[in-house]
């Protein structure tokens, strides 16, 4: 396994390599210094060409969106000049059906959900043992595009328009409860026209029904919130599984979806929109609260921090663009951009202070979200052949903060995932407790 940390951009750093022997992963250690200098254990490579291929300059993503300031931070203007960080490939998860994608990851309680294909794996985090594998029979649904949680419900989010609900029953196993729609929901709404929606040229559908994949799956405070190819964003409740509301949301295929904790809904499309979506006051229904356009290319992926007030997207034009909540407004405004990738962002995940970016280039970016609300790479995660298409972090008793390391899980087209512990310096945990 190759693992180079390196704090790209604007994160120079000086480097020592310490050489673990097989059958153990390459553990790498970097120590980032207030010095803007950066050395290199490997004798080939002159510091003049380091320079030329991490300089803002010369990233092709700065090239896509030049109106948007960079938010990235020399270490040197740091608050903490000196920082720590080292990443050791822990393990690599290989499920049963190898030949397929990882198209998704998610964690619940202690154990981490694995897309391969249309098969669902489930791990143990403690120590990654094998748990379960559902959904390994129904071929025909297509690739699983995103899962979601609720007590103790599983919803996942498949290629052929459905939306599959499972329970999770003693022997930590699943049972598939039933699709979305329901067939009573189906029953109680079939007989009128009115409830028909035309979706192309001679064909309709009840309007709870996706038209195409569903792309995206999100729960919070009792309702399901699901998206799709068919440009529509679709409100289930939690309790009865019933589809409550239906928002044509884009005018091309929705890709990605985030709730905050407040009920704020944030959509991505390929159209390079993200829409931002909340109810009325006087009712129930959701209305259109913003539009932001700053992207250059089809939107593949959202995140939002802790609190809601900030928001992560991600998209084809190789940039991060991070928007925050206006005093003024109730949506947000773009306040700059993280660069670094070569190819098309194409998930985000958001822990704490910590943001994962994972893309086509193969890599998995981790930036550190400073007081001021700069940023700074911490390393970039390689090892994967293919493109990285889901990432998660674990955090808390185990993985987090309180023990110096959090826990990284990257999924890829390649068919497997790994798994990362990434060690932060003490300097970084004294200043997290300012």
């Amino acid at each position: 396994m190759k693992l180079r940390p390196w704090l790209s951009a604007t994160c120079s750093s000086r480097t020592s390599t310490v050489s673990v022997p097989q059958p153990q992963p390459t553990y790498q250690q970097r120590h980032v210094v207030s010095d803007a200098s950066s050395s290199s254990d490997n004798p080939s490579s002159s510091s003049g060409s380091d320079t030329c291929s991490t300089s803002l300059h010369s990233n092709l993503s700065l090239q896509t969106l030049p109106s948007v300031p960079s938010l990235q931070k020399l270490i040197s203007q740091l608050d903490t000049p000196t920082l720590s960080v080292s990443h050791l490939c822990f393990t690599t998860l290989t499920p049963s059906l190898s030949s397929l994608q990882i198209t998704c990851l998610a964690v619940h309680h202690n154990r981490l959900y694995a897309a391969s294909g249309h098969e669902i794996n489930v791990y143990e985090l403690s120590d990654f043992s094998h748990l379960d594998s559902f959904n390994a029979h129904d071929s025909s649904s297509g690739s699983v595009k995103s899962v979601s949680f609720s007590d103790s419900k599983v919803f996942t989010a498949h290629q052929d328009s459905k939306i599959k609900v499972w329970e999770i029953i003693p022997g930590k196993r699943h049972k598939l409860l039933t699709m979305l729609p329901t067939v009573n929901d189906r029953l109680l709404r079939f007989a009128l026209p009115k409830n028909y929606v035309t979706i192309r040229r001679h064909v309709k559908r009840l309007w709870i029904q996706h038209a195409d994949a569903v792309t995206g799956i999100a729960v919070n405070d009792g309702l399901v919130y699901s998206v799709s190819w068919d440009k529509s964003l679709k409100i289930w409740r939690d309790s009865s599984l019933r589809c409550v509301e239906s928002v044509k949301a884009h005018e091309d295929a929705v890709s990605a979806v985030a709730v905050a904790k407040d009920g704020t809904i944030y959509t991505g499309s390929a159209d390079r929109r993200i829409r931002v979506w909340a109810k009325q006051q006087d009712g129930n229904r959701h209305v259109l609260v913003a539009t932001l356009e700053k992207h250059k290319s089809a939107v593949n992926a959202l995140a939002l921090n802790d609190n809601g007030s900030v928001l992560f997207s991600g998209a084809c034009d190789r940039s991060i663009l991070v928007w925050e909540r206006e005093d003024s407004a109730n949506h947000m405004a773009v306040t700059g951009a993280l660069r670094g990738h070569g190819k098309a962002i194409l998930c985000l995940f958001n822990v704490g202070d910590l943001l994962l970016s994972g893309s086509a280039d193969r890599t998995v970016r981790m930036w550190r979200r400073g007081e001021d609300g700069t940023y700074c790479c911490l390393g970039v995660l390689e090892g994967h052949v293919k493109p990285v298409k889901a990432v998660v972090a674990v955090t808390g008793e185990g993985g987090g903060y309180g023990d110096g390391v959090v826990k990284v899980v990257s999924g890829s087209l390649d068919g497997v995932v790994k798994v990362w512990h990434v060690s932060v310096s003490e300097a970084m945990k004294e200043r997290k407790m300012l």
